[in-house]
């Protein structure tokens, strides 16, 4: 461990990152507990007798991520038809993600995951690099999960414009 604590942090990201890059397809998706933008708790396994789409995503309001949820939205009624319920998570907080849903008129709901605990559990909180600079974030990632809660499909080269159809397909 360093002085300042850092390289600690970082290697312990590093290695749950690691553990959590074991999620494939068939495996049951790690079950968690969280709040959504109205400050009511969820469990995924509340869910289970249908099918999710969990997307992760890195910000609220931000470009990539306003395009990904609007893309979701648009298409709502056909992913709804085909039996999926919908269900966006990133770090944020409850207060901007109900912000982000008046402003866009989101019709599904958004998981605050301040403390990353879903993002390390799914393996989406990772080590970025921007401008040579090393960060932690988000890898914008969508899960698949079946009606017994099993991982269908996982969407890791996500079309933020065109969603809907990788989900589709």
């Amino acid at each position: 461990m360093y002085p300042n604590g850092k390289a600690l942090y970082k290697v312990n990201c590093f290695i749950q990152k690691e553990e959590n890059m074991s999620l494939e397809v068939g495996q049951m998706a790690p079950d968690f507990e969280a709040k959504i933008e109205t400050g009511e708790t969820i469990k995924l396994s509340d869910y289970r007798g249908k099918k999710v789409v969990l997307y992760f995503y890195p910000k609220d309001n931000t470009p990539g991520c306003t395009a990904q949820a609007c893309n979701l939205r648009d298409n709502y009624e056909a992913l709804q038809k085909a039996g999926y319920v919908v269900l966006g998570i990133s770090s944020d907080a409850e207060k901007s993600h109900a912000k982000f849903i008046e402003k866009q008129s989101l019709p599904f709901s958004l998981i605050a995951d301040p403390d990353k605990t879903v993002h390390e559990a799914y393996g989406t909180w990772v080590e970025k690099s921007m401008y040579g600079r090393k960060y932690m974030g988000t890898a914008r990632t969508t899960f698949i999960i079946d009606e017994e809660g099993k991982i269908a499909e996982i969407i890791d080269k996500v079309k933020t414009k065109d969603h809907t159809a990788q989900i589709l397909k």
